[in-house]
């Protein structure tokens, strides 16, 4: 009877401590903040002498870039990494603490390059020097934030001329002056009924003409900020944010705006925030967080939870669908067209596992699919696909339609990698900027 006794006791032990393992996983996967471990440091102390604000040749001062396609105007990167990249810097300091998350990547300008992090209790605004990694200014507000998947901020600030704007996990704007850090104005989307989705306000700020655009939620979904004074422009549409930035598309010569919500993509004039039609897309979880790539009078649109991918042919009187299908289901990394075909990941970060893809945009179908490479994000510089997966790996694929073409690799680029690392690798003037969690590491990547 007692070794019946303690057999039953071992048992319901290990089923406990299996239930709480995959409950402990599903809470940080929901509800969470990712622990920051590894090397950290404090922030140090700025410069004291401030350089003045300098243009590269070659800059990414927002999400997707310049021209926001997910590709860098440098040319003569190395391609032979046989040797490694040589690494430049690295700075452990953005998030402070042990459960402060923040996954927003970094956007350069000349010598400026702002990132922006996260303490107990505020959002941190980090400006450094592009070339030699050192603190030249920081900023902050006190800002509370919720828990899933930390308390920073996932959007990307947007440089414009002078000026950075950032945007809070917690629906913060705020505008500074790039040279020194100086708080020029400061919004909440919640001062007009915006709410903050499951997973924080994670649209990145997109400026257009003389407005700055976020997803505010609730009841003003979109929101233009006149981006000298911070007074609304306009507000449009209810409902659910979703965690996609915004992008334009040229319909006749005439500029819309695409906002990825949590319930559809919808087109809207710019000028006055009016919606012009929308193509219901949902989730199971509201979670549409790719940006739509556009190409000419395509748009391709895709999310994650086995919704797919869907192209769009627009006209100025409507749109109508080219193909919709399941072969590009990508939950948070953005495919990159190159010459009529598009290159991404479908899947799921979670899993890891998620195939890398070719397909051929007008149509839809397969050109080819591998897993030979982790589940990640990409950017496209100089003839080549820069591939950052979850686990920290680095791959250079070269794009060809023919077949999956690898021509060089760099495992542990980013080291310590204990949770998925979500951020898009950024190239800027010669540069590789790779970013996880308190870490900001540069390499160079010129030939």
């Amino acid at each position: 009877m007692k070794k019946h006794l303690n057999l039953i006791l071992r048992i319901t032990a290990i089923i406990l401590i299996v239930l709480f393992y995959f409950g402990y996983k599903i809470y940080k996967s929901v509800a969470g903040s990712e622990e920051i471990t590894g090397k950290k440091e404090n922030v140090p102390q700025p410069i004291t002498e401030m350089p003045p604000l300098t243009k590269g040749t070659a800059d990414w001062p927002n999400w997707r870039g310049p021209k926001l396609d997910g590709k860098s105007a440098f040319t003569g990167i190395k391609t032979d990494w046989t040797k490694g990249l040589e690494k430049l810097w690295e700075v452990d300091y953005l998030c402070q603490g042990i459960a402060n998350a923040s996954w927003s990547a970094p956007v350069i300008q000349g010598n400026r390059l702002v990132v922006t992090g996260r303490d107990d209790k505020n959002d941190l605004v980090f400006c450094i020097n592009a070339d030699n990694g050192k603190l030249m200014w920081m900023k902050s507000y006190a800002a509370e934030a919720g828990t899933s998947h930390g308390p920073g901020a996932r959007a990307t600030p947007f440089i414009d001329d002078n000026r950075v704007y950032t945007f809070g996990r917690s629906g913060d704007l705020a505008c500074w002056m790039l040279e020194d850090g100086k708080l020029l104005w400061k919004k909440n989307v919640k001062e007009l009924g915006g709410a903050e989705p499951q997973w924080g306000c994670s649209s990145s700020p997109f400026v257009f003409e003389n407005k700055v655009i976020v997803q505010g939620g609730g009841k003003a979904l979109v929101i233009a900020y006149n981006k000298m004074t911070g007074e609304v422009v306009w507000k449009s549409m209810e409902g659910d944010a979703g965690y996609s930035a915004s992008t334009v598309i040229t319909i006749e010569n005439e500029p819309k705006l695409l906002v990825y919500h949590a319930k559809a993509l919808s087109l809207l004039n710019p000028f006055d925030g009016k919606e012009i039609w929308r193509t219901p897309w949902e989730t199971e979880y509201g979670v549409n967080a790719t940006t739509p790539v556009v190409e000419k009078n395509l748009i391709f649109h895709t999310a994650g939870y086995g919704m797919g991918g869907q192209a769009l042919e627009v006209k100025k009187d409507g749109f109508s669908v080219k193909w919709k299908n399941d072969v590009i289901a990508s939950q948070h990394s953005d495919p990159i067209v190159i010459d009529g075909y598009i290159y991404g990941y479908s899947g799921e970060s979670s899993g890891h596992n998620g195939k890398f893809k070719c397909v051929e945009m007008a149509t839809g179908k397969e050109i080819w699919s591998t897993d030979e490479i982790s589940w990640g994000t990409i950017i496209y510089a100089d003839g080549y696909l820069i591939c950052f997966s979850v686990k920290g790996n680095l791959y250079l694929v070269k794009p060809n339609p023919k077949g999956f073409q690898k021509v060089g690799e760099l495992n542990k680029a980013m080291a310590d990698v204990t949770n998925p690392a979500w951020t898009v690798p950024v190239i800027a003037n010669g540069k590789l900027y790779l970013r996880y969690l308190q870490r900001l590491v540069c390499y160079n990547l010129k030939a």
